[in-house]
């Protein structure tokens, strides 16, 4: 790639894990308080049609570090331990560009201390089952790999761990951190960014991830972010009329279900673990905003805050994330200090940050790419999503600014939302006669999107369900063995 020559600010990414994109006061939530974001927001830009490919970890934060759609970089739903081994990433291109690149926090990459192209990481990714399993090799086991977990046991004793709360990684279970919190993993992310403002190379532009954890499970924030909301009257999850109540009745008191609890009021105290992580994060990010203003480097520092997905919270009686509903698929998007001012209409998805990182930096070479700049409406018309799964969770979608149109491939099931009228997808309107010249169209959309893949989703007629799904293309296993 080739660089101009231009000015280069700072470059401060903000990435939290599984946030749903309507919760942050700016976004109208009724219940969430993010001060520290909305002030963001308010003075610079939002992005309310902000989405995520492919809604789960590994996939999405590939988007956002390859700038390549789903199809290219060959994850379309969640594998663990398949090697990162692309040729170019945006901290790599950076770095070439002159930046002194670094992460701290959440990477979800393998193997766990793959740099990708950072010239330093300070790693924490959460709890991450596959690797803690006796049989993962010593320097893999996140006891040894994880930054954060070494340091948790060098300042607390050995047997201090995460689980110390009880509370299962994926579950809906909620209670607060036990410990002082200076030594919960939202402060060590911040710790250690603010540390990077006083020990980093001084003579370069920088790029600093800075990556939490939470509010994906567990719900474990400091008790005083769990007084904002354990009082309140909480807006409970979306009821639409074609949620599948059955299968609530039937999951709904297994701890990590994709249904979320059964029972009322545990629902109620997943909603206010959630929301405490949330504020939690956003009390953290004042603190990193104080220490740029302190270095006096805010002015010359862009700052873009986003989340690899969102969290279906009870909605339509699912949790976690994988499906296509706005809960799960929609992410926050804010960009302070580019230039670009307001609420932003433009249909965005984590690919773009690569592309407006570059510009800002002044290199040149995003036509390879798949993504387009943040700094000018990009005109895209419409997003092909996807996530491999069950016969209830594997899906495609497309999504407009105005609509949905979802596909579920192992079952043919089809649904359609009319996001203007509906931004809450309480009604299905897949049936009904006076859209459905407008769900062919979407149909035939999604149809182009499938025409090459492997798996034979479609014959370029019309969608085949019951074809073999798989999480990682075979290219990219073909690449990386």
């Amino acid at each position: 790639m080739k660089m101009q020559k231009k000015k280069q600010p700072n470059i401060l990414l903000i990435m939290t894990d599984q946030m749903r994109g309507d919760c942050l006061g700016i976004a109208g939530h009724p219940d969430v308080k993010t001060p520290y974001l909305d002030d963001l927001a308010s003075k610079g830009a939002w992005f309310p049609n902000a989405y995520t490919a492919v809604p789960s970890c590994i996939a999405a934060r590939c988007g956002l570090l390859t700038g390549l759609s789903q199809e290219h970089h060959g994850r379309v739903g969640y594998q663990d331990r398949v090697p990162w081994n692309y040729p170019v990433t945006l901290p790599g291109e950076l770095a070439k560009a002159g930046y002194y690149t670094k992460c701290v926090g959440k990477m979800h990459v393998h193997p766990l201390r793959n740099l990708l192209g950072f010239h330093h990481i300070e790693l924490h990714d959460g709890y991450l089952g596959s690797y803690r399993k006796a049989n993962v090799p010593f320097y893999e086991h996140q006891s040894v790999a994880d930054d954060y977990f070494r340091w948790l046991k060098g300042e607390m004793g050995t047997c201090r761990d995460l689980t110390d709360t009880g509370v299962e990684a994926n579950s809906w279970l909620a209670r607060p951190w036990p410990y002082e919190e200076k030594y919960h993993p939202t402060n060590w992310v911040a710790d250690r960014a603010i540390d990077f403002f006083h020990s980093r190379d001084r003579s370069r532009p920088f790029f600093l991830m800075a990556s939490f954890v939470r509010p994906h499970p567990p719900f474990d924030a400091p008790s005083c972010f769990f007084d904002l909301y354990r009082d309140r009257a909480l807006r409970p999850p979306v009821n639409s009329d074609w949620a599948d109540r059955d299968r609530l009745a039937k999951y709904g008191r297994i701890v990590d279900s994709d249904t979320g609890p059964a029972d009322p009021e545990l629902m109620r105290q997943a909603l206010t673990g959630y929301y405490a992580c949330i504020s939690h994060v956003d009390n953290q990010i004042g603190r990193i905003r104080m220490a740029l203003e302190e270095e006096g480097i805010l002015e010359n520092t862009v700052i873009l805050f986003c989340s690899d997905h969102g969290e279906l919270l009870g909605d339509h009686c699912t949790y976690r994330k994988v499906r296509p509903y706005q809960g799960s698929i929609r992410i926050p998007m804010i960009l302070y200090n580019a230039g670009v001012r307001g609420e932003q209409s433009s249909l965005i998805e984590l690919r773009d940050v690569f592309p407006t990182f570059l510009e800002l930096a002044g290199v040149c070479g995003s036509e390879n790419l798949d993504g387009l700049s943040l700094l000018r409406d990009n005109g895209r018309e419409y997003l092909h999503g996807e996530h491999s799964g069950d016969e209830t969770t594997g899906n495609q979608y497309i999504v407009t600014k105005t609509d949905k149109y979802c596909w579920f491939m192992q079952s043919g099931r089809e649904q359609y939302f009319d996001l203007s009228k509906d931004p809450f997808e309480r009604h299905d309107k897949i049936d009904a006669p006076a859209c459905s010249k407008r769900i062919a169209y979407l149909r035939s959309l999604l149809m182009q999107e499938l025409r090459e893949r492997e798996e034979g989703y479609t014959d370029g007629s019309r969608l085949i369900a019951g074809q073999s799904q798989r999480a990682v293309l075979h290219f990219l296993k073909e690449e990386m063995s």
